[in-house]
């Protein structure tokens, strides 16, 4: 045998081996390839179900009767949180609710009288006022017309069980007598170019705001005010649960206690249990139903400035009533917190603004304006309540009030006005901004205006198409702001827009910013006094700086002057009409603040009998 012979079976070995070791090693590439691929799929197939958990697309053709079942649901369980909690009788409430609105348009069990109205919904726009004409009756004097609009309460309160004294008895609904009748010829609803719905009231013959503070009990220090004329925003409910414009903290609250309406026909505010389990007490008099706990509804009970409200044993509300004119014709007003973004949630509102006309003891002259408050709303408020007082308590001394009319010339009055308001606040760290137009007749029956400011808010005033500004820019950017700070020693910063972090360096309030930089001021600058003669026609144009941030003076007086023409000038409306005007351009114009409008049309105001009164 030879060599060859002998090395051929090794050979064959080796070879065989060798395509075993490679037929092996094909057999694990399939299946780790196989393993990868599955583990692929396992990826994919988790991506897609978490994408269907997060999209849930059956919502979609979810059909409209499980909607409406889910929907239903939603609203008992509401309804079961705001409903006074008891232990007793619960089968006597099961399917009650007791939300005002709710028992108002649950026709199955209310009849209502065909002269009652209800109230609108809750809306962002604010109700329309009445005018009075120069052939109506004269005015009351002496009351200032303020706009308060503040947000609804967002405090979180912990819903606890009521204290109740008496077991729970029925509660039949026909009980339910405490709805204000509204005539249908006194109310029609009103639209914003679709964006909301208010209602306008007709004929009422007084305006007034409401406010409330808890003088006693575990909510002590807690307030709260609404005006008449905000119907979206009546009636008033005083409860221990959300929705509540009075929201207390107590354990003997009901859920909804307790609401406060206003009566269009007698124009008083009115109080009415809702079925309390503890009762509701007025000047320590029983308001709630004789059977306490009956869940019945009393009859109304005319509220008076000074009463206190006992809601329980422990929590006592005091009343405080302010009885205000109603806007006269030739007068607009209109306002809107307005939104940071469109659609966005509508901003805290800051804006007040004042209509005295004519002023308490002097019937030819007549306060209009507003107050931009800043770091809240308190200063605003007060500033716009006590500013038209201190005038019209100047101009009630005889010798001040000739000196005006003989001389043709409010500036030493506007001036104290503007010291004494200033005096009486005492707001450390909320200020506002206060522009005052003094108009008034003299013997001849001759126009006179004069205006005096504080702030960013301006005022102007065009006659036979000549426009006249009555107002001075005290923003920190103005020249003639970092003029006068120059001249006390201490220049603004080239480039500073703020000082102390505000944008304006003359208000009102503010007392501790005053304290601490003494280029901050409350001293007014007064315009001159414009004449407006028989024989022209003019018009003043009252704003915020809401307004002025998005649009000049010139071009909204180009606005006014274009929309003037379209609308009849004989329209009782027409000045309310011009108002919304001007403020849904800043709307349009996508505003970022508080923004709010006074009109006034001379051409009107000058025939009412109030103010050309000698």
């Amino acid at each position: 045998m030879n060599e060859a012979e002998v090395v051929r079976p090794f050979q064959g070995a080796l070879l065989g081996l060798s395509l075993a070791r490679s037929m092996g090693a094909t057999e694990m590439s399939t299946s780790l390839l196989s393993v990868s691929l599955l583990v692929m799929l396992a990826l994919v197939l988790l991506l897609l179900l978490f994408l269907l958990l997060v999209c849930r697309p059956w919502r979609f053709f979810s059909s409209p009767a499980s909607s409406r079942r889910l929907s239903s649901a939603n609203t008992a369980s509401t309804n079961d949180l705001n409903r006074p909690l008891f232990s007793e009788n619960l089968d006597d409430s099961s399917g009650r609710s007791y939300d005002f609105a709710r028992n108002v348009v649950e026709e199955a069990r209310i009849q209502i009288d065909e002269n009652r109205t209800l109230p609108p919904p809750r809306t962002h726009v604010f109700a329309n006022k009445k005018r009075i004409h120069p052939t109506e009756s004269r005015i009351s004097q002496g009351d200032s017309l303020v706009l308060d609009v503040s947000n609804g309460m967002s405090e979180d309160v912990q819903v606890n069980y009521t204290l109740k004294r008496t077991a729970a008895l029925n509660w039949p609904a026909s009980d339910a007598k405490h709805v204000t009748k509204y005539n249908k010829d006194d109310v029609k609803h009103i639209s914003d170019s679709g964006r909301n719905q208010a209602i306008e009231v007709k004929d009422i013959s007084l305006r007034s705001s409401l406010t409330l503070e808890v003088i006693d009990g575990p909510s002590r220090g807690l307030c709260c005010s609404q005006q008449s004329s905000s119907t979206s925003m009546l009636p008033l409910t005083l409860g221990r649960v959300p929705p509540s414009g009075l929201l207390l903290k107590d354990s003997e609250v009901s859920g909804k206690h307790a609401i406060i309406n206003w009566n269009m026909k007698t124009s008083r505010w009115e109080l009415v249990d809702v079925g309390s389990l503890n009762g509701t007490f007025l000047n320590s008099k029983a308001v709630h139903h004789p059977d306490v706990g009956s869940r019945r509804w009393s009859e109304p009970a005319e509220l008076a400035d000074g009463d206190i409200i006992t809601l329980g044993t422990s929590s006592k509300v005091s009343v405080q009533i302010h009885i205000e004119h109603r806007i006269p014709a030739g007068v607009g007003m209109a306002s809107d917190p307005m939104a940071i973004r469109q659609g966005g949630k509508a901003l805290p509102m800051e804006d007040m603004y004042f209509c005295q006309y004519p002023l308490s003891g002097v019937e030819q002259f007549g306060l209009f304006g507003i107050c931009d408050g800043h770091g809240g709303n308190g200063a605003a408020e007060e500033a716009s309540k006590t500013l038209p007082e201190n005038v019209a308590n100047l101009l009630s001394h005889p010798e001040r009030k000739q000196r005006v009319l003989s001389r043709s010339d409010a500036s030493d009055v506007l001036r104290d006005a503007f010291s004494l308001t200033e005096s009486a606040m005492n707001h450390q760290y909320e200020g506002c901004t206060a522009t005052a137009l003094l108009i008034w007749f003299d013997h001849n029956k001759e126009c006179f205006a004069q205006c005096a400011n504080v702030g960013d808010s301006a005022c102007v005033i065009n006659i036979n198409g000549q426009q006249i500004t009555m107002t001075e820019d005290h923003r920190v950017t103005s020249m003639i702001e970092r003029t006068r700070m120059a001249e006390t020693g201490r220049p603004l910063k080239e480039g500073a827009t703020r000082l102390w972090g505000i944008n304006i360096s003359r208000m009102l309030g503010d007392k501790f910013l005053k304290e601490q930089d003494t280029r901050f001021s409350s001293e007014p600058y007064v315009s001159q006094v414009v004449h407006i003669t028989k024989g022209c026609t003019a018009f003043a144009l009252i704003a915020s700086d809401g307004l002025w941030d998005v649009i000049s003076i010139r071009n909204a007086v180009q606005l006014v002057l274009q929309n003037r023409e379209k609308i009849n000038g004989t329209d009782e409306n027409s000045a309310e009409r011009l108002a919304n005007v001007v403020l849904n351009e800043a709307r349009t114009l996508r505003t970022k603040d508080n923004t709010s409008v006074v009109f006034l049309d001379f051409d009107t105001l000058r025939t009412d009998s109030c103010m050309t009164k000698s």
